[in-house]
């Protein structure tokens, strides 16, 4: 690419910040207001381990010469397994997170209509959204790019105008009242919402994949990423803060359309419908875009050899029809598995599994930096710098883990050990005999 073809600074951390921004960040104020305002300390949390994970990538991409993103990075260091078990369990967290989504939209949706769903209708709702949003795929990238394209400003612009003009509408007494509902030790507050915040800065590994469309990509990448993360996190913080001063904590967490709550609120209720609608029709594109996303990175973990063949294929106009049945099949399922007494539960269930399937790759991703930096000839101080990071990023996901709960741990880890078997299952290296 021409250098004046490339992205600048500010361009690359604008993109992201868009990246890491999403559909997912619709439910988090619901999920907070559990905690209370007082969440704003996971959020600094937070945003400090997300950026030393977004250092931590951008010195891989640099310096790494495997192709396949996070997968080839961990194969420095942990082999052929390892770039499996990362393609796997990233794949896993993407369709844990797609089921999410749509149960997102769903929430908006009986918001919008004015409708109480059971359990079980929320969980076949959801279903159907994960199925529509499938076939809406079945016309090739192409379609699903008209349906995914600039969905994601339907999500962005009305929190930018909840940050511009919710300032208008804040009360400091009502910020106040919902600082800490359930009056618990700061510490405290922190581990339960840390999964959730984590949750809204997901992505920012994405950002090395415009390593190649930068100007000066070994100085500009890391600061992008860094610069990405911390405007990520801004847009995330100021709109769940000013949310908090607007809305009772009672309230917040008991809807499962927070954004449209807060619009209602402000305004009138006709436009919080708008909001509703807004968001409802921008997460329906987005999903159809993560779906098309996921079936192509299980689809290509397939031609690696790591998943069975039948995955690869496709139809003529290049959809990978295998994948997405299969990966909408498997959401279904865990879209089953998950039913709860709230919709908002389903989603903080699903939401927990996902970062937790999420850290692995990262783990074996960062733990690999030390090996590629030496292999790459690297001076020690900024060896020492990308170590400092591994750690403090590495420290922060444990705690991440940890912070989940039990539950997510446990099938996290089941996950991960199915992973192991299906590798031996798939592995076909013959190079090694037994003596």
């Amino acid at each position: 690419m021409s250098k004046t073809n490339k992205m600048s600074l500010g361009q690359l951390t604008l993109v992201t910040a868009v990246n890491m921004i999403g559909a997912g960040i619709i439910m988090l104020p619901s999920q907070l207001a559990q905690v209370g305002a007082v969440s704003v300390f996971a959020w600094i949390v937070s945003t400090v381990g997300a950026m030393s994970l977004a250092y931590a990538f951008a010195k891989c991409g640099l310096y790494s010469k495997k192709g396949g993103g996070l997968g080839g990075y961990a194969e420095y260091s942990f082999g052929k397994s390892g770039n499996f078990l990362v393609n796997f369990t990233y794949a896993i967290s993407l369709i844990i997170a797609n089921v999410a989504i749509a149960i997102s939209i769903i929430g908006y949706v009986g918001e919008f209509m004015g409708i109480q769903l059971s359990p079980v209708m929320t969980a076949v709702s959801t279903i159907a959204v994960l199925w529509i949003c499938t076939a809406g795929n079945f016309g090739g990238a192409r379609l699903t790019g008209i349906l995914s394209g600039n969905s994601f400003f339907g999500v962005l612009i009305p929190i930018l105008v909840l940050i511009v003009a919710g300032i208008f509408f804040f009360s400091g007494d009502t910020y106040l009242t919902n600082w800490n509902v359930q009056s618990l030790p700061v510490s405290q507050t922190i581990t339960d919402s840390i999964a959730v915040t984590i949750w809204g800065l997901l992505g920012m590994e994405s950002a090395c994949a415009n390593m190649d469309a930068v100007e000066n990509p070994e100085k500009n990448v890391p600061l992008a990423v860094l610069g990405g993360t911390v405007l990520a996190a801004i847009i995330n913080i100021s709109s769940t803060s000013i949310i908090f001063g607007i809305v009772p904590a009672s309230e917040l967490a008991a809807s499962t359309a927070p954004f449209g709550l807060v619009f209602a609120k402000m305004f009138s209720p006709l436009v919080g419908q708008l909001i509703n609608a807004c968001f409802i029709v921008a997460c329906v594109g987005s999903l159809c875009g993560w779906q098309f996303t996921v079936a192509n990175v299980v689809r290509d973990s397939a031609r690696a050899g790591f998943f069975p063949k039948f995955l690869i294929k496709g139809i003529p106009n290049g959809t990978p029809m295998a994948a997405l049945i299969s990966l909408t099949l498997v959401q279904t399922v865990m879209a089953l598995m998950t039913i709860s007494p709230s919709l908002n539960e389903q989603f903080m269930i699903l939401l927990t599994l996902a970062v937790v399937t999420n850290l692995i790759p990262f783990f074996l991703s960062i733990g690999s930096l030390p090996r590629i930096m030496r292999l790459a000839g690297c001076e020690d101080r900024e060896r020492m710098m990308a170590n400092i990071a591994v750690v403090i990023a590495s420290v922060y996901s444990l705690y991440a883990c940890y912070a989940s709960g039990s539950d997510a741990m446990v099938y996290g880890s089941l996950l991960t050990f199915a992973g192991w078997v299906i590798y031996g299952m798939m592995d076909r290296n013959d190079r090694q005999t037994i003596e």
